[in-house]
């Protein structure tokens, strides 16, 4: 945790204010300038407009975010399927949903918590009075200290105990004041938390000691009981009442979260292929306002930047900026009354904070995919920044956060193990976490200069030693998904490039990192107008006008002028090079999930022919920078897709589309890419006066009941606010619903085991043999399975079955006959083969 400082800010914060004091007068002629050749930024979009596929993509688009591909599209990337392939898809689809679901079960409810805790970490969220386990007497005000010296509980100060971590507290005393320690004065009573006050419990049999390890202090008791920094004293805990109320997000959820009724069947619940959870770090920490967690709680992890509220939200940089270049402030208070942020436009401010990400989870969300991002060459321009702006450097730091986020959630629950936020490695740990009732989080990679590969001049800045070197640091980590590229063409992609305003500061930044724009050419003749890369400025009608634009980058600390393009559509010359095809072979050796979206379409294609060689099935398209082309072919290898989330009509529209691409030969569920934290909006609301509207309370996958979510004083409305923070991705879902009857939710309640399915795949499991006649086994195979054996070692020799229900496993097989066979392999609770008939 690093200290904060009074004065940190200072000095940056007076520069990037006067700058953009200066600077912001050439905004409004910037996106002027710019929305001539990309269309402005429609304030709302009608349910069932159609979408133009052919129209630039742009990520805060009401009236493009929800298209099919965000992706620029080239020749050779229209959709090849037939009106056949079409039917077959989506009726094997229609058949899948009515074939028997799994049993699902209630997770246990929460044992009473004990009148004395249990452990050293059983008394998060307890309200305890402390007892000197020397003298009998109990901790009682004196002053504005503390001491030793009550006869009854009664008398005793009730100290709300909130974990900051695995073992550590804030003791939050009458009057919203904590415990704290002094160098110079006994432990007294502060307004504040701080280092000072977080106090790190340690079990000493039936009692507990309280110390400051930084500071190298203890709790201890000197005479007539009072309470000093000296030798570690021995308190007993008693639960007590009257203890003040701990500030707090509302979750809104109630009922127990579903679980499986075992660990190693098939598993329901929503995906999310694609969020920044840790995006508070990237951009070298300063761009991004808030973070999904505070060991000091809500009131400091939901707070905006530092440069808006000097400036009344007019000096929200990056945010007026994506939004089209205007000066737009805001309120800058988030808690407890969240008046402008978060929001679906809001594009740098916190969207998954825990008790958030804790709602969808409770919702019926079991797959996070959370994407380590950075882009270097933006945060260097950046003035305001405490992080390093290396990638690798912030992949690790980010890497770090999730074990960090996940140990704090462990906390809140009661220790090692015990929370909701679980970080899997392979499929196998995501079916158990999902089964118990867990959410499954796989930690994945998103960045422009991944593995330093950059390329200057075309000179490739990295070796097949460095990848290889990087992608085991990595693995060690945790990361199994991964793109090759996002922002910036690099030594092993070219990239599918940005449109609108954010284009030209990014590609003004890829020549910074590359020494080269991006080579947007005019497509070939006969492109399908869905498919082509991002298109670009092309020359202006009037030259003054070109200095407007010139003149707003250089405010945007980028001295650079760009090209102007000929006229689109546009395709990335650049696309997949030798060392891509090292990383994306390597990736497979170690059965991560590669991710072929911001590619350019050359790129794409060409690292899809090569898994397609390989007879890689892991490969997922997580937030709709793929094109139409692509997705058959994912669909095809036995990969997974999840659009880019958006709102809630245009992805009915994107799941109707994606049913067409469904491959009978696979198991089908859909998922979402959020992006939020990503710099993409979220879904906007449909309107108060929208037909068919959310109604409140409804009830969620396993049953739950889902109401209002209220933070702070703040509460929001699907209808109305939209997926304004991630805790509204259930209400977005039963959006879905109103609009694309069960059938949608239905399908998305499988996205999870699609997920795990591919992963499977990935990591050596053949496909389902029922659906998929040319992976059909010997029965011989089956009938030798022995008692005793693993799932895991069964799925490994056997492959995918057709259904995993409760304790039986259903295969098809080849007879001696060459008939094909059906046999059920049958496990004991521990998951163990029983018998095979």
């Amino acid at each position: 945790m690093r200290q904060v400082t009074r004065h940190r800010h200072f000095w940056p914060l007076t520069v990037a204010v006067t700058t953009i004091a200066v600077t912001m007068g050439s905004f409004p002629a910037y996106a002027s300038w710019a929305q001539q050749f990309h269309g402005g930024v429609a304030s709302t979009v009608k349910a069932a407009a159609p979408i133009d596929e052919s129209k630039p993509h742009s990520h805060n688009d009401a009236a493009t975010k929800n298209s099919v591909s965000r992706a620029p599209q080239s020749a050779g990337t229209d959709d090849p399927t037939t009106f056949t392939q079409a039917i077959s898809g989506t009726s094997s689809v229609a058949a899948q949903r009515n074939e028997p679901d799994p049993r699902l079960v209630p997770t246990a409810s929460a044992a009473p918590r004990a009148t004395v805790p249990q452990d050293r970490y059983a008394m998060a969220g307890g309200c305890y009075a402390l007892q000197s386990a020397a003298t009998g007497k109990w901790v009682v005000p004196q002053g504005g200290e503390y001491t030793a010296k009550g006869a009854a509980i009664s008398d005793a100060v009730p100290f709300h105990f909130q974990a900051t971590d695995l073992g550590s507290y804030l003791l939050y005393g009458p009057g919203k004041t904590f415990l704290s320690a002094n160098l110079l004065t006994r432990p007294s009573a502060h307004g504040s938390p701080s280092t000072w006050s977080d106090w790190t419990v340690t079990q000493a049999g039936s009692a507990f000691t309280l110390t400051l390890p930084k500071h190298h202090i203890s709790l201890g008791t000197g005479f007539g009981g009072a309470l000093v920094n000296g030798t570690a004293a021995r308190f007993t805990l008693r639960t007590t009442t009257g203890c003040a109320s701990w500030p707090e997000v509302e979750v809104g959820v109630t009922g127990q979260p579903f679980a499986g009724a075992t660990p190693f069947q098939e598993v329901r619940g929503y995906l999310d292929a694609h969020t920044h959870g840790m995006a508070f770090e990237f951009l070298g920490g300063d761009v991004h306002c808030g973070r999904p967690w505070h060991p000091y709680g809500v009131t400091y992890a939901l707070k905006d930047c530092p440069d808006h509220t000097l400036t009344a939200g007019s000096g929200a940089l990056v945010e007026n900026f994506l939004k089209g270049g205007t000066i737009e402030p805001h309120d800058t208070v988030g808690w407890p009354s969240f008046k402008d942020w978060p929001a679906p436009e809001s594009l740098t401010h916190e969207g998954t904070y825990y008790k958030w990400l804790e709602r969808s989870w409770r919702g019926g969300q079991r797959i996070l995919v959370n994407l380590l991002v950075e882009n270097n060459q933006l945060c260097t321009v950046y003035p305001l920044k405490h992080n390093s702006c290396n990638d690798m450097d912030s992949i690790r730091l980010q890497a770090s956060d999730m074990r960090a986020f996940e140990r704090y959630i462990d906390a809140q629950n009661g220790g090692p193990g015990k929370g909701w936020y679980r970080i899997v490695t392979d499929p196998f740990q995501a079916r158990k976490a999902i089964n118990e009732g867990k959410l499954a989080v796989v930690m994945g990679i998103e960045t422009s200069v991944l593995f330093g590969c950059s390329s200057k001049l075309d000179q490739a800045q990295c070796t097949t030693a460095d990848i290889d070197r990087q992608l085991d640091e990595v693995h060690d980590l945790g990361v199994r998904q991964m793109e090759l590229v996002n922002k910036f063409d690099n030594a092993l992609s070219g990239v599918a490039g940005d449109t609108g305003t954010a284009a030209v500061l990014i590609n003004a930044a890829n020549f910074l990192e590359t020494g080269s724009f991006w080579d947007m050419r005019k497509c070939a003749d006969g492109t399908a107008p869905e498919v082509h890369d991002k298109d670009q400025l092309a020359p202006p009608t009037l030259a003054q006008e070109q200095d407007a634009l010139f003149g707003a980058i250089a405010g945007l600390f980028i001295p650079i002028k760009l090209p102007l393009y000929a006229s689109g559509p546009h395709c990335n010359a650049r696309g997949l090079t030798s060392l891509g095809d090292h990383t994306i072979e390597e990736m497979a050796k170690r059965k991560m999930l590669f991710d072929p979206d911001h590619m350019s379409v050359v790129a794409r294609s060409a690292s899809l022919d090569l898994t397609e060689k390989l007879g890689y099935p892991g490969v997922v398209s997580s937030h709709s920078w793929s094109t139409p082309d692509a997705y058959p072919r994912i669909y095809k290898a036995g990969g997974v897709i999840t659009p880019y989330a958006g709102d809630s009509a245009g992805f009915v529209e994107k799941w109707r589309k994606h049913l067409t691409w469904a491959d009978p030969r696979y198991y089908f569920g859909f998922g979402y890419g959020a992006d939020i934290n990503g710099l993409g909006a979220q879904g906007d609301p449909r309107g108060a006066d929208a037909p068919n509207q959310v109604t409140y309370p409804f009830k969620g996958l396993g049953g739950v009941t889902i109401d209002k979510q209220v933070s702070g004083t703040r509460t929001y409305d699907i209808n109305v606010d939209g997926v304004a923070h991630y805790g509204l991705y259930p209400d977005w879902i039963e959006d879905l619903r109103k609009q694309g009857g069960q059938a949608i939710v239905d399908d998305m309640a499988r996205g999870s085991e699609a997920y795990l399915e591919t992963w499977e795949r990935a990591v050596g499991v053949s496909n389902d043999a029922c659906r998929d006649s040319k992976v059909l086994k010997k029965v011989s195979v089956l009938t030798s399975l022995k008692a005793g054996t693993s799932v895991k070692d069964v799925l490994l020799k056997a492959g995918q079955p057709h259904s995993r229900l409760a304790t039986k496993f259903t295969y098809c097989a080849k007879s001696s006959a060459g008939k094909k066979v059906t046999r059920t392999v049958t496990f004991s609770s521990a998951g163990k083969v029983t018998k095979v008939a």
